[in-house]
């Protein structure tokens, strides 16, 4: 009988194999290097150098194929698996379980490479990088004091997991709060809300406290993904609010008398003026943590109880790089990379506040930005700063408005135009007239879909015949929620539930539902980040006279349709069908009509 050395402990071929006192069946037929050719084929020159080594260097044949390239870490771990008929798992979504990893002390696990992945009854799964290790198997059971059931998983995971297990976990808002409630500091800002000279808030808001929980409600909301930080002051507390994929959720509130030093400390940051609590006001300012720079731009609103705080956070990172990455339909993707390889013509992108336009325009600006080509922005307020692109910050105070920015800019020589909002008629006609005049028009539109925009620059005053000749695409789009990945649960959805929706139950035939359940990953909520759904009609000839022949919304929504283009709601239910995100959350931002 061969032995085959795995690990520290002896693999035989063939036969029984007793596993801490559970029996597992090996495959008779196979030794452990024939599961591994049968997964991996290896050459029979490649293999025979091999074996050579091993028997003169005592290196186990299935640890030097691997240093040696010729199968993977991967292929092991799935050739051992069937070897020894146990079940081979990958751990890279998995979050352990804190009251199973407490079973045994957290550096053990780590020394035994192994990893407790469920309990059931008296029974322990543990995901285990080496499952001939006797040794390990036998200390895991007896400290547990349960029957074991050992899955394969690779050791580069499960150290992985383990790391992230067992380091001590990082103090929160919730917990600074709580070291200083019986600190004396939390005195600061008794004076009350109009009371206290300059001198008195220029200290408090210096003072150590303030600085640690300023800087702990930054951390919570860059760790968390928040979009944005809302802090807001009531008659006897102050409510702290992030925004996670669009919706707000509440966090611990820092002390009412702390208030005036939080949003002292705030403005010190923005370079505002601290002493102005009458107007609003706008800054931002840089941050780095999490191992990342991020902007926030920020806005002070007073209201009744105090000023109001709302804190952007914009993170270029989480930019686009192209059309592609936008993961459209291919059909969509299509006729967008279509129209962006014109030589002029108007793009407008549609949807509500909050819903991606803006970047889905700045992934446009970076599929045109080269060298030769001249980019010139107006926007309001910029977000985010691109290279290579000459971006302007609109100034209303000043006189410096769209209409007043685009007109300045044609005389630049551009040859692409973002507009950042079409928001009157005076830059709606300026828009049009460049777009026709040989310049690449960019901008976005208030309205519900694509088709109402069209009929939404008519209204503005624009001539259907210069729409018609100018525009090249318009595009709707709403940002939904991603399921999580790691606890959504599969799940049936009534029939009736379809139709009373407006949603034909054949389409969704064979259809696997799924919803949201919550867990550490997701921070509860049961979602995690966000995409996006698009409908994008095209101007082509046959829309070009609808567009003369009749301007309203509805002709023209249904002459693209009949031609192919695919409605939000369609296009949120092939998000569904594809397990992304769950129904209810596709009839929450989409509509039927």
């Amino acid at each position: 009988m061969r032995i085959y050395k795995v690990g520290t402990q002896n693999a035989y071929e063939g036969g029984v194999y007793d596993l801490n006192g559970l029996t597992y069946m090996t495959n008779h037929s196979k030794s452990l290097i024939d599961c591994l050719k049968q997964i991996r084929p290896i050459e029979a020159d490649i293999y025979a150098e091999a074996e050579l080594e091993s028997e003169q260097t005592n290196i186990p044949l299935e640890q030097l194929l691997v240093k040696q390239g010729v199968v993977s870490d991967i292929d092991l771990v799935l050739a051992t698996a069937d070897y020894l008929d146990i079940r081979p798992v990958s751990l890279i979504e998995f979050v352990p379980n804190p009251a199973l990893i407490e079973l045994m002390e957290k550096e053990r696990w780590t020394e035994l490479k192994a990893i407790p992945i469920a309990k059931l009854g008296g029974s322990l799964t543990v995901a285990m990088a080496d499952p001939f290790d006797l040794s390990s198997r036998d200390t895991i059971a007896s400290s547990t004091q349960l029957e074991l059931l050992p899955v394969i998983a690779l050791e580069s995971e499960v150290l992985h997991i383990l790391e992230s297990a067992t380091k001590e976990p990082e103090r929160g808002l919730e917990d600074i709060l709580k070291d200083m409630a019986d600190e004396s500091d939390v005195e600061l800002g008794k004076e009350g809300i109009e009371d206290g000279n300059l001198d008195d808030m220029m200290e408090d808001a210096e003072e150590a406290p303030v600085i640690r929980i300023v800087n702990s409600i930054l951390i919570e909301a860059l760790r968390k993904g928040a979009s944005d930080i809302h802090i807001e002051p009531m008659e006897k507390s102050v409510r702290l609010r992030n925004r996670i994929d669009g919706v707000l959720y509440e966090s611990p509130s820092p002390p009412k008398n702390l208030q005036n030093a939080i949003i002292s400390r705030l403005k010190i940051m923005s370079q505002l003026d601290i002493a102005e609590r009458r107007i609003p006001q706008d800054g931002r300012f840089k941050i780095k943590a999490l191992g990342k720079e991020v902007d926030v731009r920020m806005s002070m609103l007073p209201t009744v109880h105090g000023e109001k705080v709302v804190m952007r956070i914009l993170d270029k990172s989480a930019l686009v790089p192209n059309l592609k990455a936008l993961n459209l339909d291919q059909l969509s993707l299509d006729n967008f990379e279509y129209a962006l390889a014109q030589p002029y013509g108007m793009i407008l992108v549609t949807g509500p506040t909050g819903s991606g336009k803006t970047t889905t325009l700045y992934s446009a600006l970076q599929e045109l930005n080269e060298v030769g080509t001249n980019i010139i922005t107006t926007e309001n307020p910029v977000e985010y700063q691109l290279e290579g692109i000459n971006q302007v910050q609109i100034n209303p105070a000043v006189g410096l408005t769209f209409g007043a920015a685009l007109r300045s800019i044609l005389r630049q020589d551009p040859d692409v135009v973002m507009v950042g909002e079409i928001r009157d008629a005076e830059t709606a006609t300026i828009a049009v007239e460049a777009a026709l005049t040989g310049h690449m028009v960019l901008s976005t539109l208030h309205t519900n879909d694509a088709a109402g925009a069209i009929a939404r620059l008519i209204d503005m005053g624009i001539e259907p015949f210069m729409l018609s000749s100018s525009l090249l695409l318009t595009q709707a789009q709403r940002l939904f929620r991603k399921l999580c990945p790691v606890c959504k649960k599969e799940t049936d959805f009534p029939k009736e539930v379809l139709e009373k929706n407006r949603i034909d139950p054949a389409h969704m035939e064979g259809v696997q539902f799924y919803q949201k359940t919550g867990c550490p990953k997701c921070n509860s909520i049961g979602y995690k980040g966000r995409g996006g759904v698009m409908e994008i009609l095209l101007v082509d000839e046959v829309i070009r006279r609808t567009v003369l022949d009749n301007s309203e919304a509805d002709a023209i929504k249904r002459i693209a349709v009949e031609n192919g283009m695919r409605t939000l709601r369609e296009a949120g239910l092939d998000r569904v069908r594809e397990g992304l995100t769950s129904i209810e959350e596709i009839m929450r931002v989409t509509s039927e009509h």
